[in-house]
């Protein structure tokens, strides 16, 4: 589901600023939960540009916050399809954490992360709001070596595919949101 993500910032802003030619400066937060404030990427002007926001979004009909959406049925789902659309992001992350049942009560917590340290580019959309943007991240099934751990994970747009995140038409896209890059990551006891 991708409850909390990992934010290595002085490895990761050097990275992503040099990757994608941008002056990219997020605030360490090695637990970032939800409600919290994270660096996202954005296309303004046709370029691309960093957007803080706070991770989640309330509707008026749901009782809890909506921290993910599905990604295979993000364009037809009347909250997150505008968003979508007009207002997709990426949000570069050092990793992001699972826990997984390891019998009795005990649940062991996990680092997912690129196997080559590289930044990973989590898509999600944002939504504006009184108070700054607000992040609904992506999530869809998970690869295989992921799987053991979780049913779903964060969706992963390569470096190779982000201008093609922001400047394609949302059908254009359907592609990249049922495939996840595979034999990336690296999966550590945290």
């Amino acid at each position: 589901m991708c409850g909390r993500i990992n934010i290595f910032s002085n490895d990761l802003n050097a990275k992503v600023s040099n990757s994608l030619g941008i002056n990219f400066h997020s605030q360490q937060n090695l637990d970032l939960r939800p409600t919290q404030q994270v660096a996202t990427l954005v296309m303004q002007n046709q370029e691309i540009d960093q957007q803080d926001a706070s991770w989640g979004i309330q509707p008026a009909w749901s009782k809890k916050l909506l921290i993910n959406a599905q990604a295979e049925t993000v364009m037809n789902k009347k909250t997150f399809a505008y968003a979508f659309e007009q207002n997709r992001c990426l949000v570069p992350c050092s990793g992001w954490f699972e826990w997984r049942d390891e019998g009795g009560k005990r649940k062991q917590k996990y680092l997912f992360s690129h196997k080559e340290d590289v930044p990973l580019f989590m898509a999600g959309i944002l939504y504006p709001s009184d108070d700054g943007m607000q992040l609904v991240t992506l999530t869809t099934s998970p690869t295989d070596e992921c799987r053991p751990y979780h049913n779903r994970m964060p969706l992963l747009i390569v470096p190779s595919d982000i201008l093609y995140w922001f400047h394609s038409e949302p059908k254009q896209l359907e592609h990249l949101l049922i495939n996840n890059p595979s034999n990336i990551i690296k999966i550590l006891a945290a």
